[in-house]
């Protein structure tokens, strides 16, 4: 019906000169005294002939009019053949939209090549830089002084900084490898928490983990960053106390610190890319990517994650890993 009444509307002035001149005809038979019974013949046989035409030609648009809600459905790429151009503007506006169809062509594979560059070249940087960095680590092994101290914390931030840029760049790649398997929670828990020791130490703060004996089926590697990520987080915001970590039924860890929590306004946007908010002025160097790559890893993983926070009294972040959906083949 709504096709129905755009026809309609298009043939309007059409419609209007046929009634306008039917009208003429009557007009002047009966101002010159001639019997009306002619100018009704001759009407009714125009507007028979009228109404077929009208019939062929609406089904001949509404024919158009699918093929083209057909080809708006299909990408810049995917538009090969549009319908047969009749009338000379519809050849233009066919023209037109081949040109921007090629336009756009041309557009998409110049961006993707230019994305395709950069990501190889920070792919080759970020592995580049791995070389100095355990050089450097290695050295800082065979000293044991506070400056030391304070020199390998600096370089477990740059270490995490480059293995966020890393997950960053594959994190929508399509060669990025995700293995799934069936994994002792404890020993992924472990490995993360095993590399902020050293800043558990220095800053006198307590941790709380207990084994779990939980398993759980997802990608040790990607749920190691996501952890590692939680305790940097809670690390960085958490000037006095420390950080408790455990496992509830049925598969959810809950990563707790006792920091200076995060706003009620802020809360609902903290897995927002780039979004520091008001914690973002308690520490500069926050990216707002963190919490970001959290959030797009879980999405991966078929897990969910969550917060609950507390100004003053600590942020809570749970990752419910019985969620997870995956199904095997």
């Amino acid at each position: 019906m709504k096709f129905l009444g755009k026809y309609l509307y298009s043939k309007l002035i059409t419609l209007l000169l046929f009634a306008a001149c039917a009208g003429i005809f009557a007009g002047v038979f009966i101002l010159c005294g001639l019997p009306a019974a002619p100018v009704l013949y001759a009407s009714a046989i125009c507007s028979l002939l009228l109404l077929a035409v009208a019939i062929l030609d609406f089904i001949r648009h509404y024919r158009r009019h699918r093929e083209l809600e057909r080809i708006k459905s299909l990408s810049a790429a995917m538009i090969s053949d549009l319908p047969r151009a009749i009338t000379v503007c519809e050849s233009d506006c066919r023209e037109i939209i081949s040109n921007l169809c090629d336009e756009c062509i041309s557009t998409e594979q110049n961006l993707s090549k230019r994305i395709f560059d950069e990501v190889e070249y920070y792919t080759a940087w970020v592995h580049q830089i791995k070389t100095p960095i355990a050089s450097m680590k290695l050295t800082l092994q065979n000293e044991d002084s506070p400056l030391s101290r304070k020199l390998s914390g600096d370089l477990r931030r740059i270490e995490q900084y480059v293995e966020m840029v890393l997950a960053f760049l594959r994190l929508d790649s399509t060669s990025t490898d995700y293995l799934f398997k069936e994994y002792k929670l404890d020993g992924i828990i472990r490995g993360a928490v095993k590399k902020f020791a050293p800043e558990f130490i220095d800053r006198k703060l307590t941790l709380s983990f207990s084994d779990t004996d939980k398993s759980a089926l997802t990608d040790e590697k990607w749920l190691s960053f996501v952890i590692e990520q939680l305790i940097s987080n809670a690390l960085k915001y958490t000037p006095r106390g420390g950080v408790s970590i455990r496992v509830d039924d049925p598969c959810v860890l809950v990563i707790e610190d006792t920091g200076i929590g995060i706003s009620p306004e802020d809360l609902p946007r903290v897995f927002e890319k780039g979004y520091t908010g008001y914690n973002g002025r308690y520490d500069k160097r926050a990216s707002g990517l963190g919490l970001y790559l959290c959030r797009r890893i879980c999405e991966n993983l078929g897990v969910e994650i969550r917060i609950t926070s507390k100004v003053d009294c600590g942020t809570s972040v749970y990752l419910d890993l019985s969620k997870n959906d995956l199904r095997t083949e």
